[in-house]
């Protein structure tokens, strides 16, 4: 991988690093090729490496008691994946699948424990960044259990990463409309519906299936918290 192109560039987690150091850091990183629905890793399995997403989606979903498949989180470039095993030594109790061909930066835990000793600011923002998670996660719960679906689909576009342009945030949607659904706990066509509402609203803007531009971010934040 070139280095003007290397992973660790688009990760918060080494981003304090100047760019000399995170050159230094991409040679411990080995790149992986994960085909469109492989399994990444399992539940109980042994995962010792965390996983630097650079390109393509990976979704990490958990099996609910009835077996029905509850989506966590899906993620992107620059996301990471077994940050949380690496800081507890706990094996995993979800599933990640790549939705489309993935490439990866993997960083041995062996490795990456002796690039923590050298750059202890690479563990405070693993923190940060599973807190940050953690209060996405809380928002979404929040906006569930007000059995309010506008709450619910406002929560999750604010939550999407995105780019800004003209003062503007555009989001993609990671996901066919038929598993967000599931993950907000409704249906594709209430979730069609809403969307198709907060569009009337003047609150974003549709574009295709996947591409939804946030017009006022500042009502989808009023939208989505729970009265």
């Amino acid at each position: 991988m070139a280095e003007d192109d290397v992973c660790v560039t688009r990760v918060p987690i080494f981003q304090g690093l100047t760019r000399e150091e995170q050159v230094r850091v991409a040679r411990f990183a080995r790149p992986a090729l994960v085909k469109k629905g492989e399994v990444v890793y399992a539940p109980a399995q042994s995962v010792s490496r965390l996983l630097v997403m650079h390109s393509g989606q990976v979704k990490v979903s958990h099996a609910a008691a009835n077996g029905q498949e509850q989506i966590l989180r899906t993620a992107t470039a620059g996301d990471v994946l077994g940050e949380r095993e690496f800081l507890t030594g706990h094996r995993p109790n979800d599933r990640a699948v790549a939705l489309e061909d993935s490439r990866m930066c993997v960083f041995d835990h062996a490795d990456l424990a002796a690039l923590l000793r050298d750059y202890p600011d690479i563990s405070q923002r693993m923190l940060r960044t599973l807190s940050d998670r953690l209060s996405s996660v809380e928002r979404l719960l929040a906006a569930i259990t007000s059995s309010d679906v506008n709450a619910r689909v406002a929560a999750y576009l604010l939550d999407r990463p995105g780019s800004i342009r003209d003062g503007a945030v555009t989001v993609r949607l990671p996901m066919a409309k038929q598993e967000i659904a599931a993950y907000l706990g409704t249906t594709p066509e209430t979730l069609s519906r809403r969307l198709a509402a907060l569009s009337a609203a003047g609150l974003i803007e549709l574009h295709g299936r996947r591409d939804v531009t946030i017009i006022d971010i500042d009502a989808l934040e009023e939208v989505a918290t729970p009265r």
